[in-house]
């Protein structure tokens, strides 16, 4: 599969919580960085995604915000 986002990190899935129909997928992209996703339930079961496993975290943003500590 390929796709036109340019933004795609590797990395192993290290968590996965499951919510009424939401679920947070947690990807270890290396450097201790963590990358999350929200996704529904029912795309975690299409994908068959698990910790330990790899997958790719894919960004696709039209608009970057910007913050500052008050």
């Amino acid at each position: 599969m390929k796709l036109s986002a340019r933004n795609q990190i590797k990395g192993t899935i290290t968590a996965i919580e499951k919510g009424a129909t939401t679920s947070h997928v947690s990807i270890d992209i290396g450097g201790g960085a963590i990358v999350m996703a929200s996704i529904t339930n029912e795309a975690v079961a299409d994908l068959k995604l698990a910790i330990g496993e790899k997958a790719y975290a894919v960004i696709k943003a039209s608009d970057v915000m910007v913050g500052v500590d008050a």
